[in-house]
Parts: C-alpha cells; structure tokens; sequence
C-alpha cells in the first residue's frame, strides 16, 4: 500500500551556499532572480522561436559566469565541434566553455554518459540543449516512450539539484525546450512542475526584434521583456526592457 509521509522544513539542513546567486555582472542578473542572478539547485526551461539564439543567449550566460570563476558545462545534443566554430568566430570566449558533445557517445546511454560527466565535474550550471534530443537518443537506445526518457533526465537533474556529485554542489541547469508551431510550450507537465523558472525567448511580431521574458519565476527576478541584439561580436548585447 501507498504510504504518505509529510515534513516540515526544520528536517532540511540546505547548503548555505544555495542562496548565493550565480552572477554575470551584467544586466541579465536581475532578470533570473531577486536575488540578481541565477539560484543554486534552480532549473529553468527555456523556449522559443528556431532561430531566435536561444542556444546562443544561454551560452553566453554561462561564459560570462566562467569568467567570475564558475565551474560550468554545455551538454550539445544538437550540434558537432564543427558547428561549434561558427560560434566560437562570432564569440571567442565560447571557446573556453566546458562541452560535452553527445554525438561523440551515439553508442552509448545518453542518460549514462550525462550522469558520469555531471557526477564528477561538480557544475555550478549546466546548459542543456536540449532536453528534447537527450529523450530521444534515450528512447532509440532503450525504446519506450518519450515521456518516459525525458522523466529519466530530469529525475537526473534534480539530483545534482540537490548537490548529490562528488563535490556537493546545488548545479542549476539551464534547459532548452522545444515549442510547438503555435509558439506554445511544448513538454510534459513533469517539466513545468519541477521547474523554477520558464523562460521565453522570442521575436517581437511588431518590431522583430527579440527579447527573453519570463512566464514564471519562482525566485522573484524581473517580469518585463529584455530586449536584446546578436549584431555585436563577443558578447550578445543587452539593450532594453519593454
């Protein structure tokens, strides 16, 4: 029989490091959280328009934050060291970024090889893109269905959530998702609920412009749309809020 059990928040010892942001000195801060920047032991979904740059904003997030000496990864289901240069032209500091090609391991269990890489690197955040690829190369290993393999993911990610890795650190992930053609998330409801924060990145249909917004964020952080431009070399440019 099912047994229930409930707790009270005095059972929990935290890490007291949990409620020090992650910061990139610079305006995008404010956006993920009150606390003006991304939270330890956080996942935040992120989706939007194809070609929007959402892979690009994100990689930028975590090289701005290696530069204020985080640890930090790029899980690539979806592109090869060579698609990688384009990248690294355009934003040479992406070439300092930690990466884990998932190409490379086509063989093997994607959900094994992402549980060795995160267990012993001790990532203080992780950008996954995407969350859709991991499920599918897990389903095509092991079969069953896609809403299966990617509960397995995220099963995963809250672990080290909780800082279960060799060096007890809450790693926050930062998490591409696909939407629909209608612009809706698309996902099961397991994704939403343990998420902290869903990020949009998106077109503005009026200007063309893009900006991020956020949806939901548990962890306060600016409701309004940042506006922002890929036109600049080195570092996306954070122009304005609207």
């Amino acid at each position: 029989m099912l047994k229930v059990q409930t707790t009270t928040m005095r059972s929990f010892d935290f890490n007291p490091q949990m409620f020090k942001p992650l910061t990139t000195g610079r305006k995008i801060d404010g956006f993920f959280s009150a606390e003006n920047g991304i939270m330890p032991g956080t996942c935040t979904v992120v989706a939007g328009s194809p070609g929007v740059g959402k892979t690009t904003v994100l990689l930028d997030v975590i090289a701005d934050l290696k530069t204020k000496g985080k640890n930090v990864l790029y899980i690539s289901g979806e592109m090869n060291r060579i698609d990688m240069v384009g990248y690294c032209k355009r934003y040479p500091k992406f070439k300092e970024l930690e990466i884990l090609f998932m190409g490379d391991y086509a063989d093997e269990c994607p959900l094994k090889v992402c549980e060795e890489v995160l267990a012993n690197g001790s990532y203080d955040c992780v950008v996954v893109d995407s969350l859709a690829e991991l499920a599918s190369f897990y389903v095509e290993i092991h079969g069953g269905t896609y809403k299966a393999g990617t509960s397995r993911f995220l099963s995963l990610f809250e672990k080290h959530n909780l800082g279960e890795n060799n060096g007890n650190v809450n790693t926050a992930f930062l998490i591409i998702q696909q939407v629909t053609k209608s612009g809706s998330f698309a996902g099961s409801n397991k994704i939403k609920h343990l998420a902290t924060a869903m990020m949009e990145i998106q077109f503005d249909k009026e200007t063309g412009d893009r900006y991020l917004q956020f949806t939901k964020n548990r962890r306060g952080g600016n409701a309004n749309k940042l506006y922002y431009s890929l036109n600049t070399v080195n570092q996306v440019n954070w122009m304005y809020e609207g």
